[in-house]
């Protein structure tokens, strides 16, 4: 840090197992990664290349290296996971993964039906090749699942092996744990929390107020993904309450 201020909340270093920054690169250059990664790098702990932006990206094969030479864990959006099973191509996707000497994949449902034992099966087979993330939740706006039910579905899938649960949102941040407007589910997020431990989860957080609304509840070390690649040095600042949204939450009177 640039100077001192007495009193801030501690932050998990990296490598960090709680606290992590998951950022959404939806299609930066080359050389915007790099300025990222300059200005960011040292607050983000994982790098998601959006949806299926992989696949049109230029020059992919450098884009990786550089988050690889900058120690980012880089990974493909879950929905890539989904266009490859929903084509019968999971073997292919197996073998992208090590084409890319990726360490991370994502595995979710949120855009096609997947079984729920097949879900787990999936993500069963890929933890033995790399470390397994996986989102719980739909994109779809109207379906919405009862609290049990995503408790039923984190705790199956961590059992079959996923390393961390993304509890969805788009990035949007309007589905799953969010109401259309935006706002939190706070019931839900209570709930949730009762049986599944906060360290397990990476709660997709896109816009400020929901970051601050997390912050709050679980602290300055709760996980928070599909962050912009231009927010996360104003998250960080929520996290350590020097930002209006969070600033007397952290301030000892």
């Amino acid at each position: 840090m640039n100077y001192t201020i007495s009193g801030l909340p501690e932050r998990a270093v990296k490598p960090r197992d709680t606290g992590i920054t998951m950022v959404m690169d939806k299609g930066l250059s080359l050389r915007e990664a790099e300025n990222f990664i300059e200005v960011a790098g040292v607050y983000t702990d994982l790098v998601k290349l959006g949806w299926g932006t992989s696949y049109v990206t230029p020059n992919l094969d450098k884009k990786i290296q550089i988050y690889k030479d900058a120690g980012l864990p880089v990974y493909f959006g879950g929905t890539l996971f989904e266009v490859f099973v929903a084509r019968g191509q999971f073997d292919d996707y197996c073998r992208l993964l090590d084409k890319y000497k990726l360490e991370i994949a994502e595995v979710s449902d949120g855009s096609i039906t997947i079984p729920h034992e097949e879900k787990c099966n999936y993500i069963n087979k890929l933890s033995k090749q790399v470390t397994v993330i996986s989102e719980v939740g739909s994109k779809d706006i109207t379906k919405i699942f009862a609290p049990y039910k995503w408790i039923t579905l984190m705790s199956a899938e961590l059992e079959a092996g996923s390393w961390k649960l993304i509890a969805e949102s788009r990035e949007s941040g309007n589905v799953g744990i969010y109401r259309d407007s935006g706002e939190v589910r706070q019931g839900l997020v209570d709930e949730i929390l009762t049986k599944i431990p906060a360290d397990k989860i990476i709660w997709e957080a896109p816009h400020k107020s929901q970051q601050a609304w997390f912050i709050k509840l679980i602290g300055a070390n709760v996980s928070l993904g599909n962050i912009a690649t231009t927010d996360v040095i104003p998250l960080e600042t929520l996290r350590l309450g020097i930002r209006s949204d969070t600033f007397d939450h952290f301030l000892e009177v």
